[in-house]
């Protein structure tokens, strides 16, 4: 069986999901709600819904990512994350959170 693990695309990011647990209230939550996704993503790495390819945003180009997902986050917050996998281990790589209003925005919704 393969292992299964999650992790931020870049320091920065990784940097930013920590300092929400410092923050006020709300981002204290969201950062509550990322780690329980964290939780479902290393059950299912799947578990999200897919972003067709023609949805994609420029920006993601220099991840060179061959697959896009979105897990919803509860108060309508995303996760934007993709999958990489090898003959040892399946990682799901999150690029970045959103609220739903800068995901429409990001997504031409």
């Amino acid at each position: 069986m393969k292992e299964i693990s999650v992790a931020f695309a870049s320091v920065k990011l990784t940097e930013e999901f920590e300092g929400l647990s410092n923050n006020k209230f709300e981002d204290k939550q969201l950062h509550k709600f990322i780690s329980r996704a964290f939780d479902d993503l290393k059950q299912n790495p799947s578990c999200g819904i897919r972003i067709p390819k023609r949805l994609w945003p420029k920006s993601y180009e220099l991840y060179r990512i061959t697959n896009l997902w979105k897990y919803n986050l509860p108060n309508a917050w995303r996760l934007i994350y993709t999958i990489k996998n090898d003959d040892v281990r399946i990682l799901s790589i999150i690029l970045e959170w959103l609220s739903h209003k800068e995901y429409e925005k990001r997504f031409k919704y």
